[in-house]
């Protein structure tokens, strides 16, 4: 198993292109990946890709591919994307196949760096199963904290969950891992080096 800091030096973000959508859409036959994404498994591959060509374009949204050493372990994304209140919503599926590597963790704060040096934005936020406690344990290492829980928010396996709404602050994300930090504050494809 991989350090964390191993997992962070092997780890990149790429903008979602077409070609991902395989995997993508492996993800999203995973009953067990989208209990905790609150959404219904089983989509079909012209949906998803016709959800692709509808979103190509939505500045409100950023999604970007995991990425180890050239193969995709996870999806991550910047959802929501307000510019005016500079806030946006932040998701996030590792691959099982690929979990326990700390590239969750990784990836994540790439992901952060860009929503608060390249987008500028002022809020993150998140919402969580709350009966997924290694997620929490991960939300809560990165600096996220519970803003309140939100009762009987989705239906899954049968049954309503209760969900918890963690957020973190530029200011916040800032004295934790420092201003303008690393290459993601650039945004990917520009230059030679994505975004990692």
């Amino acid at each position: 198993m991989e350090t964390g800091r191993e997992a962070s030096a092997a780890i990149r973000i790429r903008p979602l292109e077409r070609e991902d959508l395989k995997f993508v859409h492996g993800l999203d036959n995973n009953a067990n990946v989208m209990r905790y994404w609150f959404e219904e498994p089983y989509e079909a591959f012209v949906e998803l890709q016709d959800l692709y060509n509808k979103h190509i374009h939505d500045q409100s949204e950023r999604r970007f591919i995991v990425d180890h050493e050239g193969q995709n372990v996870g999806l991550v994304e910047l959802v929501e994307i307000d510019y005016i209140h500079r806030r946006a919503e932040f998701q996030i599926i590792i691959d099982p196949a690929w979990q326990n590597h700390g590239f969750a963790t990784a990836a994540a704060k790439l992901a952060m760096a860009y929503a608060f040096d390249a987008l500028n934005l002022y809020k993150l936020y998140l919402v969580v199963d709350n009966e997924n406690v290694r997620a929490i344990h991960v939300y809560s290492k990165l600096g996220f904290q519970a803003e309140g829980v939100l009762i009987h928010e989705f239906f899954a396996n049968g049954a309503y969950h209760d969900a918890t709404r963690m957020c973190i602050f530029q200011h916040e994300y800032r004295s934790l891992y420092g201003s303008d930090s690393g290459p993601a504050a650039a945004l990917p494809g520009d230059g030679p080096d994505p975004v990692r």
